[in-house]
């Protein structure tokens, strides 16, 4: 019962401690946020039991890095943030902005457990779904697992059926789950504003060269550049 009792705890702090948090947001920790998007990605390309095969990053026209924190007792919340860029139509890549990535659950669950995943989309009007006010890639574009490196026929199979969002996920933590779930993202217009001191939105942040990247995103830039070139 005192385990439950816990797992209710923080599951109501993490509710209030992400709400309270997103009204005071600092540059240094959208910084942060973007180093550890970066470091998840890299994390992922370590090692071929896990990294996205050069096949699919070649074809990528969108890339978003999730990283989240998943409570439940009953009621599950999944929250936190992401980083994304796109690839613009003269091939270069975007300048990173911040989004919101949540998801609340139904079902029998209990536990918690640190959520990191990479998305990659494959086509210019998946990515441009970034754009919208809300949106679900689940819902709105055909998701599905993507496989990893060195399953050369499989991706080649993949690519030919033509999904438009490949998950790549890394968990760490305990979760026990049958549920109903309803995942969202949305653009963080506070924490862009922020980080870029502009009042440009995603589509001039991710179309225009209207702001110029700061050096905080040098890395990270590079890094997408370097993997989606091979």
């Amino acid at each position: 019962m005192k385990k439950f009792l816990n797992a209710f705890v923080l599951v109501a702090a993490l509710a209030v401690g992400l709400t309270a948090h997103a009204a005071n947001i600092k540059r240094d920790t959208l910084v942060e946020r973007l180093d550890t998007c970066e470091a998840i990605l890299q994390d992922l390309q370590s090692s071929t039991k896990t990294a996205i095969p050069p096949e699919v990053l070649r074809r990528a026209q969108g890339i978003v890095v999730i990283n989240q924190v998943q409570a439940g007792l009953f009621l599950g919340i999944k929250d936190g943030y992401a980083v994304a860029m796109v690839r613009r139509p003269n091939g270069r890549w975007s300048i990173p902005v911040f989004l919101r990535a949540g998801e609340a659950s139904f079902g029998l669950q209990a536990g918690v457990k640190a959520v990191n995943t990479v998305l990659i989309l494959t086509d210019e009007s998946t990515a441009r779904l970034l754009l919208k006010s809300r949106f679900n890639f689940g819902a709105e574009a055909k998701a599905m697992a993507g496989v990893r490196g060195g399953e050369k026929e499989a991706v080649n199979k993949q690519l030919v059926e033509g999904a438009q969002v490949l998950a790549y996920s890394l968990q760490e933590g305990y979760y026990l789950g049958a549920a109903i779930k309803t995942g969202f993202m949305q653009p963080n217009d506070e924490a862009n504003r922020v980080f870029y001191n502009t009042n440009n939105r995603l589509p001039e942040l991710l179309f225009s060269d209207w702001t110029t990247p700061p050096t905080e995103t040098r890395f990270i830039m590079d890094y997408v550049t370097r993997l989606t070139s091979r």
